[in-house]
């Protein structure tokens, strides 16, 4: 049902809803709460640590209109709480001076506590007065346009009443297992009782997406020993000859590595791989050698990369290292008429290795030889652009490559259909980064201590945590860069952010790379790929709010060159169980180790929900369930098909998840 002909909703509302991806009823209840509000656990706001969420009962006064600060809009209240004033901002959400009325509210959000002035970020809040169910957890979702808290609350009970929420777990294997009624748990998602039972709802739900999903591998994988259509002349000596290029030799792992690529494409058989590999193991030469055995051979290979920094990057580096080759570039950053050419000239044979990004994968981009294709950062994409890619030329080698490496139990899971090599060492020369947690009376000294690094000629990166659905998070990025900026008016700062467009975010990192900027100011869009080895500092502002994989992907970003490198640790809250995790960083350089001590701490909801697997579990990202999840599911699926309990009704299923795949997740 369309979500205008909801009761209480109508077409604007429904436009509303449209923003937060949510356009019908089956839609709106898979709409999760991100966070729940326990009544019982409202706080003193002074008594808040800096940067922590918290749940304040107090008294708005006043509020201001619109005001600007550059071109940034924001509206700011003032409340009262036990006669003690402080302030609400919100960026960019000029909509929430309307419903600023005086009287008394719940806010819940982040405290900004600097110098004595409090502040809350964003906060989502509600009257008092209004309809509060005064007991369990209230749902808390995320919201865009005029929306309100109780208008979805009312909405997605509405939906929940008139949705039919069938399992596709056949009934002898929910039987079995003893599994809750599907229907049951979503409406104990959005309205439970108690932290117990919302815990059990969560994991009943992402049960179900995760036999879909690995059902939907199963089922619907094509047969990875399909016959190698094409013979690879290049000898082992060709291959030796190739690795010399490099300015270093390569380790044990790489040589591994390129020996197992080389035995796949000179078999009977096409190569389906995933190469997986700790921050500066070296993937990206063990991929270009790949490319180069097909070359060599006479066919054509393509490059595809999640971002265009990165696309940018790696196009430079094929240049040098294949100067006897032609190398095409298609990105979407790129002009009109650089497509039609690159795209005519790939049609003719004219392109021997053709590097871009997700802009390969558009229908009209075809090959006369393609035999090898590389897709970086694999889990910035979904299987089916895998498929796309593969279907650009017939029976090709496809190697995904991975730095985010996954504990080998779940690569089993989600790589079932690959061969998986793994490089376990680092190059010699690449030097250990030494990291620190930074507290926030030590902010100002670690400040300026990068001034004088960068004075001396070094760089640096600042990253701000990506706060999901939270509409201010350009606007943090670009304030800490004004912050900066005043800060230290000596050093030359540039700012990235996602929202950018493409050809600004290249032209910024290729002159912060050129050595004009001495600090880049920057979201996430730098965790994947970006080389500079003259940056030797990462600061990462509120590391609590990241897990550990990615921490060890940021701090990955330094200690690519010869000089001693840094990774400081900015804690904005989280107690002591934040210290203990990033604790854990400071004293662990071995990626995959941090990998499973992720899994463990954060369990499956966090791990694995968004980042790893990309946009086939982004519906469940808000539902924190444990591991154990994983691998009943994966249980069910196994039983489901060898037991050929795979009906029309689990094979629809799949279909509808392996559907979801083809959205590119990119920074």
């Amino acid at each position: 049902m369309k979500l205008a002909e909801l009761t209480g909703v109508g077409e604007k509302r429904a436009k509303d809803f449209q923003k937060l991806g949510v356009s019908d009823t089956a839609e709106l209840i898979r709409y999760f709460p991100r966070t729940y509000l326990d009544l019982t656990s409202r706080v003193s706001v002074r008594e808040v640590l800096h940067n922590d969420m918290a749940l304040v009962s107090c008294r708005l006064t006043s509020a201001e209109p619109v005001r600007y600060t550059g071109r940034v809009k924001y509206v700011r209240a003032w409340l009262e709480q036990d006669g003690w004033t402080f302030s609400a901002v919100w960026f960019n959400m000029p909509y929430v001076y309307a419903r600023l009325k005086p009287g008394d509210y719940l806010f819940y959000g982040r405290v900004q506590n600097r110098y004595g002035q409090v502040s809350l970020v964003n906060p989502t809040f509600e009257p008092v007065s209004s309809n509060l169910r005064l007991k369990g957890l209230v749902p808390v979702y995320s919201l865009k346009g005029g929306l309100t808290q109780k208008v979805v609350r009312d909405s997605v009970q509405r939906a929940l009443r008139m949705e039919r929420v069938t399992s596709a777990i056949p009934q002898e294997l929910r039987r079995k297992y003893q599994l809750g009624e599907l229907a049951r748990a979503y409406h104990v998602v959005h309205s439970p009782e108690n932290a117990r039972e919302l815990t059990a709802a969560s994991e009943r739900i992402a049960l179900e997406e995760y036999f879909a999903l690995i059902t939907a591998f199963k089922l619907i994988k094509g047969d990875k020993n399909e016959a190698r259509p094409r013979t690879y002349r290049v000898t082992r000596e060709d291959v030796e000859a190739f690795k010399r290029r490099f300015p270093f030799p390569f380790t044990k792992g790489q040589q591994a590595a390129v020996e197992e690529i080389y035995r796949s494409v000179t078999s009977p058989f096409c190569m389906n791989r995933l190469l997986q590999g700790d921050v500066g193991s070296g993937k990206t030469a063990v991929a270009l050698t790949g490319i180069f055995m097909a070359v060599k051979s006479g066919f054509q290979a393509a490059y595809l990369s999640p971002t265009e920094v990165l696309a940018a990057q790696n196009y430079a580096l094929m240049q040098k290292l294949f100067p006897e080759y032609r190398i095409g570039y298609l990105a979407g950053g790129s002009t009109a008429k650089e497509k039609r050419e690159t795209k005519s000239a790939l049609a003719r044979g004219e392109i021997d290795i053709l590097c871009g990004t997700h802009a390969v994968l558009q229908e009209d981009v075809k090959f006369t030889s393609l035999a090898f294709c590389v897709c970086d950062e694999q889990h910035r994409f979904g299987v089916a652009q895998r498929n796309i890619l593969s279907e650009k030329g017939e029976n090709i080698d496809l190697l995904v490559m991975s730095a985010t490496p996954i504990p080998r139990t779940l690569s089993l899971i989600f790589y079932g259909d690959l061969d998986v090599t793994t490089i376990p060492d680092k190059p010699r020369e690449r030097m250990e980064v030494s990291t620190s947690v930074i507290p926030e009376y030590k902010y100002e000294d670690m400040l300026h201590w990068i001034a004088g690094e960068a004075k001396k000629g070094r760089q640096a990166y600042f990253v701000c945590a990506k706060i999901e659905d939270d509409e201010g998070q350009v606007t943090s990025v670009t304030e800490l860069f004004e912050e900066l900026k005043g800060k230290l008016p000596s050093v030359r700062f540039a700012l990235l952010h996602g929202k950018m467009k493409e050809r600004d975010k290249t032209a910024v990192m290729q002159a912060f790379k050129a050595g004009e900027y001495d600090c880049l100011v920057s979201t996430t869009v730098i965790e994947v790929g970006v080389d500079v080895p003259n940056a030797t500092i990462m600061a990462i502002y509120n590391a609590e709010r990241f897990g550990l994989s990615q921490l060890h992907q940021l701090r990955g970003r330094v200690g690519r060159g010869s000089e001693k490198s840094y990774c400081f640790l900015l804690v904005g809250g989280g107690g002591d169980t934040a210290l203990e995790r990033l604790n854990i960083l400071k004293h662990t350089t071995d990626g995959f180790a941090l990998a499973q001590k992720d899994l463990e701490l954060r369990g499956g909801g966090d791990f694995l929900g968004t980042r790893q697997s990309g946009k086939f579990l982004s519906e469940i990202k808000n539902l924190r369930y444990s591991t154990e999840v994983i691998f009943t599911a994966k249980r069910l699926a196994d039983e489901a098909i060898d037991g050929q309990l795979d009906s029309e009704n689990v094979r629809a299923a799949a279909r509808k998840k392996y559907e979801s795949l083809k959205d590119v997740i990119l920074n």
